[in-house]
């Protein structure tokens, strides 16, 4: 979810769900020790649940990053070695370290010494031709020695030569029986499904054999199917709000960030599809899309996108 999950996005999520538990945009340890870290990591409070998504392979650098996300507040450290770009497999880490999983273990075993932080890892079912369900399970032993928190688990192979990173997101077929089967054959293990999963009901049907559900693109391109997910999943007992009622709630953000310098059509371009399937969708789509980029664009541009919505509802 690079360039998709920074704070603006999660902040609309926020007033979708209160309870799904939400993850920054990948941050690499490099970045987190050397860069700006005010930009990189800060967050409203109003975004918690939160998890900090780090890439990295030195323990003693991602046991740093840990102590700096336990001080700012994360509520998990999650260490990312799924992901398959091109420029995480030239800084050696992300799924290349599928192949290292002793490495692996000893950077989680750093960070949970570190932190009272759950320390959690995300990966894929294999790497290249360790494609076997027994490669899986080698890599998962190895770093559940450490006491990794969790597993999230794209149930994909990543393929490092020749399949783009966009392409691994969908190339590779799913195999979700091995997800499932590695839960079964270690109960003992807390196992997160992910890769495909478009729809709650999809959820619900993962979550009678694992542990937990992880969306990922689908929260981006359909963000209001997480509407009912807190009285669905959580028990929740507030109605959930309707996709106007939450376009207005993020009036007050919107303002306070336009007068702080921020662009509305950064703010925004999480929200364009809010209204995805309603009538009027596409009058919404363009007038974020559009407007939001002229200079001095503010709350009013909401304001007009909601009024051509109406005019397209049905009498």
């Amino acid at each position: 979810m690079m360039d998709r999950t920074d704070r603006h996005f999660r902040a609309f999520l926020r007033r979708i769900t209160r309870r799904t538990l939400l993850y920054t945009e990948m941050v690499t340890t490099g970045a987190v020790l050397c860069g700006d870290r005010q930009r990189l990591l800060a967050f409203d409070r109003e975004e918690r649940p939160l998890a900090l998504q780090l890439g990295g392979d030195d323990p003693g650098d991602l046991a740093e990053c840990a102590r700096i996300a336990e001080a700012m507040g994360y509520d998990e450290v999650n260490l990312n070695v799924g992901c398959p770009s091109e420029r995480v497999l030239r800084g050696r880490f992300g799924a290349c370290l599928m192949a290292q999983p002793e490495r692996v273990r000893d950077a989680v075993a750093a960070m949970r010494s570190a932190v009272a932080l759950p320390v959690t890892v995300k990966h894929r079912i294999g790497v290249d031709r360790l494609d076997r369900f027994e490669d899986l399970c080698h890599f998962v032993d190895i770093v559940a020695s450490s006491g990794c928190d969790r597993f999230a688990i794209h149930a994909r192979l990543a393929w490092l030569q020749g399949v783009s990173p966009k392409d691994n997101r969908s190339v590779p077929p799913l195999r979700y029986q091995d997800v499932y089967r590695l839960k079964q054959e270690r109960p003992g293990l807390a196992i997160e499904i992910n890769g495909g999963i478009h729809t709650l009901e999809q959820a619900a049907m993962h979550l009678g054999q694992v542990d937990g559900v992880m969306i990922g693109r689908a929260a981006w391109d359909d963000p209001y199917l997480f509407a009912v997910a807190d009285q669905r999943f959580y028990q929740a007992a507030t109605p959930a709000l309707r996709r106007r009622e939450i376009a207005l709630a993020m009036l007050p953000r919107i303002e306070q960030q336009c007068m702080a310098g921020v662009s509305l059509a950064h703010l925004t371009r999480g929200m364009i599809h809010l209204f995805r399937g309603c009538p009027g969708a596409r009058a919404w789509r363009r007038a974020l899309s559009e407007e939001s980029r002229a200079p001095g664009a503010g709350p009013e541009v909401i304001v007009r996108a909601l009024e051509r919505l109406d005019a397209c509802a049905p009498a």
